[in-house]
């Protein structure tokens, strides 16, 4: 294998509020800040190990999954051992059910408070 140009430094979101998504999936995932620009346009949360970046964008519009229109470009899966829990978990940050769930059994999708499509898992949990 070839030696590697980097490594990864932080998955970023696009939002119209980088202070709310960075508090909800700093609860989420148990993130803390560590950069924000003077201006409050990009915050920086990790948990030592992964960092999410969210990042204001002034002409945000947010995905329509499953419906046409605004496609989704990517979303998180966040491993968690009981479905049910994290779900209410969640919505209780904020988080709303999406009204499809193609395999409830195996992930559950939720909707971020800017619109954002993520999976709750239990593939992968410890």
């Amino acid at each position: 294998m070839a030696t590697p140009v980097g490594r990864l430094g932080a998955t970023s979101i696009d939002c119209p509020d980088p202070a709310v998504l960075a508090d909800f999936y700093g609860a989420l995932l148990g993130m803390h800040r560590v950069v924000e620009t003077p201006d409050g346009g990009v915050i920086a949360i990790t948990d030592g190990a992964a960092t999410l970046a969210l990042m204001r964008v002034t002409d945000y519009a947010p995905p329509t999954w499953p419906e046409p229109g605004q496609l989704q470009q990517m979303h998180l899966d966040v491993s968690v051992t009981d479905l049910d829990a994290g779900v209410r978990q969640a919505v209780a940050l904020g988080a709303r059910e999406a009204s499809l769930q193609p395999q409830p059994s195996l992930w559950r999708v939720l909707i971020d408070p800017a619109g954002h499509p993520f999976c709750l898992t239990t593939v992968g949990a410890d």
